[in-house]
């Protein structure tokens, strides 16, 4: 039996998948770890945090596989985009890695449209200056933190850390990059001109490269630390967003795919760049090569409930999501009047305001577990729809639309998010995501396929597919005119030190 590996840095975890030849999964390990907030706003990881995660999730599925290391062909890589990992001359993490969702750098995403020009930013990077995105986090530290700034070689994102540490090279992929605003989209390359604009040593940038693209071999010392093979061929991978895609069979102009992860994300496939004037949506290269894809995205989806979940513990600590799952069913649609916005840690899609945050509006006596849940749901929901109707204003074709993350495992939020979308809903019989879409880049990687979208053809089939209520899509269509009016009542009263 011969296997590949594919690893997802998440935000929450690293997840591995030991992956057969043929595109079966064999095993799985996930190794959890949590997060800093050392401000309101802010977002942090130690990248060696991931390492570690990386290694004991390897380490267990190595358990798993018939024949051992020397079974494994290759390693796919994913995670969380954006994150920033800064390394010293010695290679040493220099500071806790700036993560997607940190919220710190609207000064520098203000300079950077200042210093480049808001039309002449989006004509070399295809997105405007965010607050999660790399460049502005790598300003915020040449700014504020001048010392460790000083010490900087190298800046990698959290799947390419996991990569330097497996195989000692610096490399990146086009889809993973996109995020960096450093990269120019359409050319698939590093922009110069960028760089130039923003005075950044293109010296600490890893090479770029395509998403099936052989990086390197695993080191001795690596091998040593995870149990793999030395020199087994490690593969660029992409973004995790990207990388989904592949694993959820969006891999050609048409699919499209709606994610509720601890992000959530509407995701379409694109033959060329789908640039927007006004960059209301994402435009990046996707894992595909000659592919490119539009996205919009909501920083707390999955995260939100998990943030409810969390919260309630400390007074019921034996909630768990099952028990969320059916308080929130005993509820009717549109929560009897309560409503959630979803803006935890800033929002992206539509609004792009880090200041924004988290709100219950229409509280009573009469709401309880179930509406707060249900809410939640509902709120994230709605967020999703702002970017679905933004791609249909943007001409982008959604075909077919596929629904994964951990929140759609969930048959009531999958009938919800359909209901509110308007739109049915398919599921994959294998619904893993990111990783999976490692391990299938891996795969095309070393040639047993000839490319991610005949991987994903030959490998992925339908469980179910989820149709609209009539019923339901009545209600919310209400609730949701009462939703969109809420950022705009609130907004100059958002306070980015709240």
């Amino acid at each position: 039996m011969e296997y590949v590996i594919g690893i997802d840095v998440g935000t929450s975890g690293t997840k591995g998948l030991l992956v057969t030849a043929d595109g079966r999964i064999a095993a799985a390990a996930t190794v959890e770890y949590g997060m800093s907030y050392p401000r309101p706003g802010w977002a942090e990881q130690d990248p060696e945090q991931w390492w570690d995660a990386a290694r004991r999730a390897i380490g267990r599925l190595l358990e798993r596989a018939e024949g051992g290391a020397a079974a494994v062909r290759a390693v796919g890589l994913t995670g969380q985009m954006h994150s920033s990992v800064f390394l010293d001359e010695a290679d040493r993490v220099i500071r806790p890695a700036l993560l997607w969702c940190d919220q710190r750098t609207q000064e520098q995403c203000d300079r950077i449209v200042a210093a480049v020009g808001f039309r002449r930013l989006i004509e070399l990077t295809a997105n405007r200056a965010l607050t999660g995105f790399t460049a502005p986090k790598l300003l915020w530290l040449r700014e504020r933190e001048p010392d460790n700034y000083r010490r900087l070689r190298r800046l990698l994102l959290a799947k390419d850390f996991i990569r330097f540490k497996l195989t000692g090279e610096y490399v990146t992929d086009v889809s993973d990059a996109s995020g960096t605003l450093f990269l120019d989209v359409a050319r698939r390359r590093w922009s110069a001109e960028m760089l130039d604009l923003l005075e950044i040593d293109p010296a600490i940038l890893p090479r770029v490269c395509e998403s099936p693209d052989l990086t390197g071999r695993v080191t001795a010392e690596a091998a040593a630390a995870t149990g793999l093979a030395s020199g087994t061929p490690v593969v660029a991978g992409g973004g995790d967003q990207a990388a989904g895609a592949v694993g959820n069979g969006v891999v050609r102009e048409g699919p499209a795919l709606i994610t509720i992860g601890t992000s959530g994300v509407v995701f379409a496939s694109a033959d060329r760049p789908a640039v927007d004037p006004e960059a209301r949506l994402h435009s990046f290269c996707h894992a595909v090569p000659g592919l490119w894809h539009t996205m919009g995205v909501m920083l707390a989806a999955g995260g939100s409930l998990r943030w409810l979940r969390e919260t309630l513990r400390e007074a019921a600590p034996g909630l768990d999501y099952d028990r969320m799952d059916a308080a929130a069913a005993a509820v009717p649609g549109g929560a009897e009047g309560l409503l959630f916005l979803p803006y935890l840690t800033g929002e992206r899609t539509p609004h792009f305001d880090g200041h924004a945050r988290g709100v219950f509006f229409g509280l009573s006596l009469k709401h309880g577990l179930g509406h707060l849940v249900r809410s939640v749901m509902e709120g994230v929901a709605f967020g999703l729809l702002d970017s679905v109707r933004l791609m249909r204003e943007a001409g982008t074709r959604m075909e077919v639309v596929y629904l994964s993350g951990g929140g759609a495992r969930s048959g009531l939020w999958a009938s919800i998010v359909a209901s509110t979308v308007g739109l049915p809903l398919k599921r994959l019989a294998v619904d893993e995501g990111p990783s999976f879409g490692a391990a299938l880049l891996a795969l095309t990687g070393i040639g047993a396929f000839t490319g991610p979208a005949e991987a994903a053809d030959r490998v992925l089939a339908i469980k179910d597919e989820i149709a609209p209520d009539p019923a339901l899509a009545a209600v919310y269509a209400r609730a949701y005119e009462r939703f969109r009016g809420l950022y705009p009542a609130l907004q100059d009263r958002f306070d980015a030190g709240a």
